[in-house]
């Protein structure tokens, strides 16, 4: 099975479990960091490519975006952001399609250009250069110039940081070709495993495929820039001395 369908099959299987996730204390850290990643989105169309359930799609809502389309792989996923939009009455102010954001997805009915493109915990699934390169031809392809891109990506996986506090573990590590294959386990009511593969261009901090694809200004949002961690700095210390991924944003030469 490849790393793509292993994903598939997890978030198929585990969708509902994963949607708590933003509950966790690393989740919440996460939408925060997102949250100022974004900015003001005023009048914004934005692109949520493996956008999940939609957690970070409803934050671009709220920080003022018009619309956002939001792509995903997996239906049972894509199935809880719509629930969850019914519940909230967003009016069809996201739009969920189906689609492997690692291929080309000319098929959609996508804008031709976004003003913002995120890829959250995406380039986390690539299992080969190659794939991740066309993940990023995909953000290339969607961001207008001079549009934002947001992204998390992988950073310090060592488990010696890292404890179930924080609601999310890395364990299991395997040398793949250009990078690593691990297991991350969300923890809390049903904790559950997720397989993932991340390559050393993306996780080393590397800002090559960004360059590559046209991105500039790339910055890392700091993590004391969030109140969680502001109003908790003690709690927050073991995962800051090695955290485990990064808030990413760069703008597209216009």
């Amino acid at each position: 099975m490849s790393a793509l369908e292993q994903v598939k099959e997890d978030y198929s299987k585990f969708a509902e479990v994963y949607n708590k996730f933003p509950a966790q204390p690393a989740g919440i850290l996460e939408s925060q960091l997102i949250k100022n990643a974004i900015g003001d989105a005023s009048g914004f169309v934005v692109l949520d490519l493996g956008g999940g359930t939609g957690v970070h799609a409803r934050g671009a809502l709220d920080a003022g975006a018009r619309r956002v389309d939001l792509v995903d792989i997996t239906p049972q996923m894509l199935q809880v952001a719509e629930e969850i939009e019914q519940a909230l009455g967003h009016s069809g102010r996201i739009r969920v399609f189906e689609g492997d954001v690692s291929s080309a997805l000319s098929h959609l009915p996508l804008e031709p250009a976004y003003d913002i493109v995120m890829a959250n915990w995406v380039f986390d699934h690539a299992e080969s250069l190659e794939i991740l390169e066309r993940m990023w031809q995909n953000v290339e392809k969607y961001l207008k110039p001079g549009g934002k891109f947001v992204g998390i990506r992988a950073a310090d996986l060592g488990p010696d940081s890292q404890t179930e506090k924080y609601g999310v573990t890395y364990n299991n590590f395997k040398p793949i070709l250009g990078g690593i294959a691990y297991t991350f386990m969300l923890h809390g009511d049903c904790p559950r495993a997720f397989e993932a593969t991340s390559m050393e261009a993306s996780y080393s901090g590397s800002t090559v495929m960004h360059e590559k694809h046209g991105l500039t200004d790339v910055r890392i949002i700091p993590f004391d820039s969030t109140e969680i961690v502001q109003h908790q700095a003690e709690f927050w210390k073991t995962f800051l001395d090695k955290p485990p991924f990064v808030v990413v944003t760069a703008v597209k030469k216009g």
